[in-house]
């Protein structure tokens, strides 16, 4: 039926892939939503918990580090503790986006829109 149509068929074939692509990527999106990373300082009195889509879920703080005179100490913790956790989801959503290209057969240097 598509012998006659050269190369019709290839981008008949170039389509399909294209919506399964789509779908994959909007199914990727809705899981890098509940996917999470932990970003810890201070060997873990500071804990920042952060979804794959890089929001912030959660905080956990030692009250053991609380004092008056520790106050830019905290801060300086917190601070480390969501950039880490901010660091560790964007990584591995680059992971993600990579298994993606790497299953629709895609070059590994290909830079997905997101």
């Amino acid at each position: 039926m598509f012998k006659g149509l050269g190369q019709m068929g290839d981008m008949a074939k170039m389509m399909q892939a294209a919506k399964q692509m789509q779908e994959r990527m909007a199914e990727l999106q809705e899981e890098m939503k509940a996917m999470t990373v932990t970003g810890e300082a201070g060997g873990g009195l500071v804990k920042a918990v952060s979804t794959l889509k890089g929001e912030l879920t959660s905080l956990d703080i030692d009250p053991s580090i609380f004092s008056g005179e520790d106050k830019e100490v905290v801060e300086d913790l917190i601070l480390a503790a969501i950039k880490e956790a901010q660091t560790k989801a964007s990584d591995a959503a680059q992971e993600q986006m990579q298994k993606l290209t790497e299953e629709m057969g895609l070059p590994a240097d290909m830079k997905l829109p997101f």
